[in-house]
């Protein structure tokens, strides 16, 4: 500001004297800029890049309020469930223009006893410096050292019932951005857990925010470690079907690596019957997939040249049935944990972690085929789509990036599974969420 109203007085000056120091404030101002800009990513390294954008320090892009905040009940029910109420808890910190007091996630998997869930903080899971590198200037997450308590908190109760419409839950978001409750320093959200809170976000913000999770180091550890053994035994497959180390050699490619397709496979039974109800009340017959389907629209797949190992990520109630591997078709050879040999690695981690490492297996396959009406198979087909859209290969259907994804439970090309992504322009979670088979390649 000092500067522009010094520029008035220039006019009194020669021309010569006035072009020099015109262009040594032009200089000093680009050198402003350039600071402000580049100076988080001079760092040594990625913490301390991570470090900047967490400081304590005003920030120096527009972002969200670091003395008020937004605290949620503890999030429950599936990994993804709570992923989305996690998501949907930002959404509304974000909208309140507040910090979201780090949540409590469900390490156990409890749907009606409330009191065998077994609270794990969100940082146990998620890296919390990496989430608000990420999301910097568009989320925050905050500790709970960071509230003053200087003033009680502010009393949110979320309405319930049929009467309780999205219009009204918005209507009464909007009512507590200002006065008394924009006053207290924490708003304090009670009754519904976040994940039935009505929707008011489009599905491109969710995906950022999924887009700002990443595994603490523990964790991503124990992911690369199954990759790992997928890829070792796609290469023992080749390698059994004569395709050597020696001819990789000759065709000018050093020890590729071995590409892979992954199966979320829902046959358990009481999918199966849950499943089965749902295509009675809805009319339709693409929701269930038997085994023999899923074997047959997965072998239409071609994408990826043969043998190719298939990843099969199953609930463990299935991993005594030694059938779900047999019955593949020539060049594809099914792997799930216990034939693949890291049964030890899911074994010590509660139900989160194990499903949150399955999850990324999925979302980092070559192929991922699964199911439209499944959270989880929703989810990581938007964190796919998102990285297309990342790597600007959206209209490739992720064939030329590696990230193709199919739908087994919806008939495609010639009878094979429908090819997949997310619909980034949806205005809601709704069909991520709870599914649909209305499913394409945008």
């Amino acid at each position: 500001m000092n500067i522009l109203l010094e520029l008035k007085y220039l006019k009194h000056i020669s021309l010569p004297t006035r072009s020099v120091i015109c262009k040594v404030l032009l200089i000093v101002i680009v050198l402003i800029v350039l600071r402000a800009t580049v100076s988080p990513f001079l760092a040594v390294n990625s913490s301390e890049k991570e470090d900047f954008y967490d400081s304590a320090t005003p920030d120096l892009l527009p972002g969200v309020r670091r003395d008020r905040f937004i605290e949620v009940p503890q999030i429950i029910w599936g990994l993804n469930n709570q992923k989305i109420a996690f998501a949907r808890a930002c959404l509304t910190a974000k909208f309140l223009n507040r910090s979201l007091l780090m949540p409590s996630l469900s390490a156990s998997l409890f749907y009606k006893e409330v009191d065998l869930l077994r609270p794990i903080t969100f940082d146990k899971v998620f890296d919390f410096t990496k989430f608000n590198a990420r999301c910097h200037g568009f989320i925050r997450l905050a500790r709970y050292s960071e509230v003053s308590n200087k003033t009680d908190p502010f009393k949110l109760q979320k309405g319930s019932g049929r009467r309780w419409t999205v219009e009204r839950d918005f209507d009464q978001l909007l009512q507590y951005t200002r006065g008394e409750a924009d006053d207290s320093e924490v708003i304090q959200i009670s009754g519904k857990h976040p994940f039935l809170w009505p929707d008011h976000w489009p599905v491109k913000d969710y995906a950022r925010i999924f887009d700002c999770l990443a595994l603490v180091p523990e964790i991503e550890t124990e992911v690369v470690k199954v990759i790992s053994k997928i890829r070792e035994a796609g290469l023992k497959a080749r390698h059994e079907a004569d395709i050597s180390h020696n001819k990789h050699m000759r065709d000018g490619t050093m020890n590729p690596p071995v590409p892979y397709i992954a199966v979320h496979m829902r046959i358990e039974k009481d999918w199966m019957i849950h499943c089965k109800k749902w295509e009675q009340r809805s009319n339709s017959n693409e929701i269930c997939s038997s085994k023999q389907e899923i074997i047959h629209k997965v072998s239409q797949i071609t994408d990826l040249r043969r043998p190719v190992v298939v990843y099969l990520a199953v609930a463990d109630s299935l991993l005594e049935d030694d059938s779900i591997t047999s019955g593949w078709r020539v060049g594809m050879v099914a792997f799930e944990k216990k034939r693949l040999g890291v049964t030890d690695i899911y074994n010590r981690q509660p139900y989160l972690i194990k499903s949150a490492i399955d999850f990324e297996v999925c979302a980092r396959a070559d192929v991922f085929v699964g199911n439209s009406f499944s959270t989880f198979s929703n989810l990581v087909v938007l964190s796919r789509t998102q990285r297309l859209y990342k790597l600007g290969e959206a209209s490739s259907c992720g064939e030329n990036a590696g990230l193709s994804s199919y739908a087994y439970n919806v008939i495609g090309d010639e009878g094979g599974p429908q090819r997949w992504m997310a619909d980034m322009s949806d205005t809601s979670l709704q069909n991520i969420s709870y599914g649909t088979n209305n499913v394409s390649c945008h």
